[in-house]
């Protein structure tokens, strides 16, 4: 059975940094194989991609209004993806999701609809 499963969120102040955590188990193929991704959603809006690694972390790709300021890594040996949260902004304020799909290619899909396997998520807000 397949899990995501994150934590990291809380409430914060602008200007202040978090480290989100996907930790991922059960996946039928080893975890390089896999593209990961983190969306997230705001009440009343659709969700929307953040950042993605792809398969054997060989491509990293960022929302343009995240670029700069977050950044996603992985840990094969703890199966497990990150986000780091740098200089948080109000419009950050969000729940965020972890979502995985095995990937023949480098190139990782931003779409959430092209991802099969996703968690819970956790909340993240920054006030001003």
């Amino acid at each position: 059975q397949v899990q995501l499963v994150e934590s990291g969120g809380g409430s914060v102040q602008a200007g202040d940094s978090l480290r989100l955590s996907c930790d991922v188990s059960g996946l039928p193929y080893k975890m390089y194989m896999y593209s990961v991704a983190w969306f997230r959603q705001s009440p009343g809006k659709e969700r929307e991609f953040v950042a993605v690694i792809g398969r054997s972390s060989i491509v990293k790709n960022y929302a343009d209004s995240v670029k700069g300021r977050f950044t996603i890594s992985g840990d094969s040996t703890k199966s497990t993806v990150y986000l780091q949260m740098n200089n948080l902004k109000p419009e950050d304020t969000a729940l965020y999701y972890c979502a995985a799909r095995y990937s023949r290619t480098a190139s990782p899909p931003k779409v959430a609809g092209e991802y099969d396997f996703w968690g819970q998520g956790t909340q993240v807000t920054v006030s001003s």
